[in-house]
Order: C-alpha cells, then structure tokens, then sequence
C-alpha cells in the first residue's frame, strides 16, 4: 500500500494580515490522504491561519493512526494480527479495536446478519480484495462461506482478547472502517474548537459538522448509480452524516449480470436487487454499517427496521421504480 501523503490548502477571500480574522473574514483550510485504501478529506471553517493549518494537519493525522489500527493493507497493523493469529489463540487487543469489533457483532445480530465484517474470505475468492473482481467457481464459493459468520468472532470482554471459533476466519473492515475513522476525525475537531467541516472517506462516507459561511448546511448529492456524473438527490445536512453503498463502487460484469463487493454474508454471493442505498444518520460508523443491510434486504425490511433518527434513500434495480427517500 503505498505511503498516506498529506496536502493542505488554504484559500480566502478577504484575508489581509496574518493571525485572527474577523468573522467576515473567515478562511478555508483543505487536506487529503490516503489511508486504508481511501482517500480521506477535510474541509475546515474558521478565523485563525495557524489553527486551521494546525487542525487540518491533526485530522490527516488521526487517519493514518487508524489505517496503523485497523487496515487490512498492512501486515503490521492490529487488525491484521488478529486475521494471522485468532485462529491459533485469544489475541490482545486495545480497548478501542476491542469497542469497535464488539459494536460490528451488535450491527451483526441487529441486522440478521446482513452486515458480518467476516466477509473477508469471500472477498478475496470474488477477487475484491485488492482487485476489481472475478466470477469464481461455485465450489470456491462454498469453501469460503464455511469460514464466514460473525458467530465465530468471540470475544472476551474482561481479557479484552478476540479468538476464532475456527481456521479461515477473517475480518474485513471495509464495510466499518471508513465511517469509524470519519467520526475519529469529527471527534478530534470537536475537541480542539471546530463548529465548521466536512470529512469525507472515498466520498462515500462523510460527516457535516455545522455549516459554511453563509449556509444553512452542507449540500451534498446523491449519485445516480447508473451514471455517476449525475445526481438523483441532494440533502442539506448539519450535524449528520451520510453515506452511501452503491454497486458501481467496484464491480465487474461477467456472462452479461454485474457483480458488484456488496456482498451478502448469508449466501456468499453479491447482493442483488439494489442500486445504490444511502443513509443519513447521527453518526457515521452508522450511516455506513446500516448502509449494506439496507442494501442488501431491501426496502421493505428497512421500512420494518429504520432506527427513528435515520434517513434512507433507495435506487432498486427495478424497471419504472424511480429513486426516492424511503417513506
């Protein structure tokens, strides 16, 4: 995985000398890097040069800590110590790896099993992992769905130590680790005095905390899954995040079907019936979990099961049924 690189930007319109600004005056710092196999963004709101630079810098930074914690990418990394070694015995875990595994086996339960961070094995046999996909052999297919169900996570809450039930487990954090780390960020910020960013993962995972100069919200838009230089909704969010799990994200065709890494745990193969399905949430570790049960049981379950502070919008993959927010 190639190395996070830090950029910063800063632009204004109407700064005159260095140090505070008048509220009029406000400026904009902006920052990216990659991490965890994406690319992290923050866009930051306020009076004074040095801090924006300073807080800018801070959020890239809290990024390439998690991608040191929880990427699948790099062999040293604690997520990774767990997929090398939980099969053989109960592994340590930090407090804060041993909370967010813990919440993914909740979002498991809660979701019938629709989100399961134990997808890993099936991403790698439809060449996700790393790849943009192949259709493999139905017999590859079984061989990893025996290995895949968050039942066989087990955790240890007075040890804090995580063991497999079985060989061939493996964790992927790629439908948690995104809203996770977006949400570290916003928490970072908050802390120092932020009231104005926007942090987005991939652009698929993103958090507006308060509002720019002169606005009411963020305005963000919604994809139209099949052209993606088109948007099918916008929202004004404040506060909320929103995320998004659609399957032009990463997909290939084969024998004329699309295949997209929306996988569904329970039958080893990608999720169908569903375009794209984006969630607007309190936070964003939420709005990006919920996102793949939605998605991959559809609209009607999600009508049964919408948490009440939640927003979902749904494109089905069904002629004449046009994209709107869940009702």
């Amino acid at each position: 995985m190639k190395r996070p690189v830090l950029t910063l930007l800063f632009a204004t319109a109407l700064l005159a000398t260095p140090g505070p600004a008048s509220k009029s005056e406000r400026m904009r710092a902006e920052g990216s890097v990659d991490a965890m196999g994406s690319t992290y963004s923050v866009v930051i709101y306020g009076e004074d040069r040095d801090k924006l630079q300073a807080n800018v810098a801070q959020a890239l930074e809290e990024a390439r800590r998690l991608d040191r914690l929880l990427s699948n990418y790099l062999p040293d990394s604690e997520w990774s110590e767990v997929n090398r070694e939980a099969a053989n015995r109960a592994v340590s875990v930090s407090a804060e790896l041993f909370q967010l595994l813990s919440a993914c086996v909740e979002y498991s339960k809660e979701s019938e099993g629709a989100f399961d961070i134990s997808v890993g094995p099936l991403m790698k046999v439809w060449g996700f992992y790393k790849g943009s996909g192949h259709l493999p052999h139905r017999a590859e297919v079984r061989g990893s769905l025996s290995k895949v169900g968050y039942q066989n996570i087990l955790l240890d809450e007075k040890q804090h130590t995580v063991r497999f039930a079985r060989q061939g487990v493996e964790l992927d954090p790629g439908g948690i680790g995104k809203g996770y780390a977006v949400d570290k960020i916003v928490e970072l910020l908050r802390a120092n005095g932020v009231t104005s960013a926007l942090v987005s993962a991939a652009g698929s995972s993103i958090y507006a905390m308060g509002a720019p100069p002169g606005e009411s919200g963020w305005t963000l838009n919604i994809k139209n899954p099949k052209n993606e230089r088109e948007s099918v909704a916008s929202v004004v969010l404040k506060d909320q995040s929103l995320s998004t799990s659609g399957n032009y994200e990463k997909y290939f065709l084969a024998e004329g079907k699309l295949y997209s890494h929306i996988m569904d745990p329970r039958t080893g193969f990608p999720s169908q019936g569903t375009l794209s399905t984006s969630v607007v949430a309190p936070r964003t570790i939420d709005s990006e979990a919920w996102a793949k049960p939605y998605y991959i049981l559809g609209r009607q379950w999600a009508a049964k099961h919408k948490k009440k502070d939640f927003r979902i919008f749904f494109c089905e993959d069904r002629a004449g049924v046009p994209c709107a927010w869940l009702q």
